[in-house]
């Protein structure tokens, strides 16, 4: 029996993926039960292993393909990868595969993200629950027995063929000459964009933060919070870019600084590059998630696509692009899903569509941009709240009059403005995001919603 209580699991096991801090809540026990638990769970020859740059990896990689291959299950380790390597790997290879990264986190955390053969997601609702409870059972000594005969091990290194994958996804000979600078802040990207960017010779690349380093020495690993993009923007200013690219800790993400040093939201880069890949896709549909800008369907719509709104998380975006075939789709955290990349999202990917608009526009981004900016958004605003199922039909209730859907938490359309309040998956926080037509009319909203938050 393990030393440690499986009852950590409930505080690691999120929606889409396993997160928690090491040593005490991630650690080589927890990390072995759940290599047996997706071994088990996957049924499959093989899986693939990789992490990302923390330097708690190679144990729990270690530790966890030593469970994988005691249920007779061959382990492929692809060493450091970015994430969305390793859904490349998984769709090209045809194999499950388990990455160790805690994406954005701080550099005390680590986790897993899973993935079947095909890149397809593995989520609560999708087998995760299975690892979990499988898990669990060997960390209280009630585990499955090992197999007659233990898998191999082997390793591969698809860095070169990936690269190639996402340089396919635009026509090198269109762009024109373009100064990028990249921060990769210490993360996977260091490893991944100088690999994509040199087979793009009219592009100048400068990356700041491309050690691999998972303590984060210059600043996290989330460019999602603004004091995480000052240092690009800065930069972006100073020499003289075209283009700043922001990458998260496992470079799955990518948030976008125009040459003036002003950030792209979400939003407006799943608008600018869904009417690109409409150009190329006529009639296409395309996903976007609930808290995006209601400029993203309206654009969908004036290139001739099929706009369709989804939950938040990548589990349930992969799932719907399944069932409605669409081609691509964004979030406003800026996670951007392809199906020629068998229906995963990548930040690389999605930086080769913008260069491709930036180009053909054959104009600074700062004039790109602006057709598809025409709301004022809040943000993400995040109240911690004693009971958010409560909070949450005492709003509904305030504006009872107006038309409201429960797909993810509670929307409300008020004609001119509307919202979005949602439950964190793993924390007593409601999530508040709110767009109306002009600033003053946005903070306006913003204050009377918080207050009615906080109210009760």
């Amino acid at each position: 029996m393990s030393s440690t209580d499986p009852r950590v699991l409930d505080d690691i096991v999120k929606a889409y993926d396993v997160r928690g801090t090491v040593p005490d809540q991630v650690n080589t026990d927890v990390a072995h039960a759940l290599g047996v638990g997706f071994a088990r769970f996957c049924g499959a020859g093989r899986v693939l292993v990789a992490r990302d740059m923390r330097p708690s990896g190679p144990e729990l990689v270690d530790a966890f393909s030593r469970g994988v291959m005691e249920q007779g299950v061959d382990v492929v380790d692809l060493g450091l990868a970015s994430t969305d390597l390793m859904y490349y790997a998984a769709g090209t290879l045809d194999a499950p595969g388990a990455i160790f990264t805690a994406s954005h986190n701080p550099a005390q955390y680590n986790g897993v993200k899973f993935c079947l053969s095909g890149a397809r997601p593995v989520g609560v609702d999708t087998g995760l629950d299975q690892v979990k409870a499988t898990a669990a059972d060997v960390l209280a000594g009630k585990g499955p027995l090992p197999a007659a005969s233990a898998g191999s091990a082997s390793s591969r290194n698809l860095l070169e063929p990936f690269a190639d994958h996402v340089v396919s996804f635009l026509d090198v000979t269109t762009l024109r000459p373009l100064r990028v600078v990249a921060d990769t802040a210490n993360g996977m990207g260091g490893l991944v964009v100088p690999a994509v960017f040199e087979r793009l010779p009219q592009v100048t690349l400068e990356v700041m933060y491309g050690e691999l380093d998972g303590t984060f020495p210059n600043h996290p690993a989330d460019p999602l919070q603004p004091a995480n993009q000052r240092d690009l923007q800065a930069r972006v200013v100073s020499g003289g870019f075209d283009i700043g690219l922001a990458f998260d800790g496992d470079a799955d993400r990518v948030f976008v600084v125009d040459e003036a040093g002003r950030g792209l939201s979400g939003s407006t880069t799943t608008a600018l590059l869904a009417a690109g890949v409409l150009r190329s896709n006529p009639g296409a549909t395309i996903l976007y998630n609930l808290i995006c800008s209601r400029a993203v369907p309206e654009v969908v719509r004036e290139h001739g696509g099929v706009p369709v709104r989804t939950k938040v998380g990548h589990s349930f975006i992969k799932q719907r692009m399944a069932e409605t075939g669409a081609v691509f789709g964004g979030e406003h955290s800026a996670h951007y899903y392809f199906l020629k990349n068998f229906r995963a999202d990548s930040g690389l990917i999605a930086s080769m569509l913008l260069l491709t608009e930036v180009s053909r526009a054959n104009t600074d981004l700062s004039v790109v941009r602006k057709p598809f900016e025409r709301y004022s958004s809040s943000g993400e605003i995040n109240t911690a709240v004693a009971d958010t199922e409560a909070v949450i039909q005492h709003v509904a209730g305030e504006f009872a009059q107006f038309e409201q859907d429960h797909l993810d938490g509670l929307t409300v359309d008020c004609g001119p403005w509307w919202f979005n309040l949602r439950p964190s998956n793993t924390e007593p926080l409601l999530r508040l995001n709110l767009e109306a037509p002009d600033r003053d009319s946005c903070d306006q909203h913003v204050a009377e919603l918080l207050a009615l938050i906080t109210s009760l």
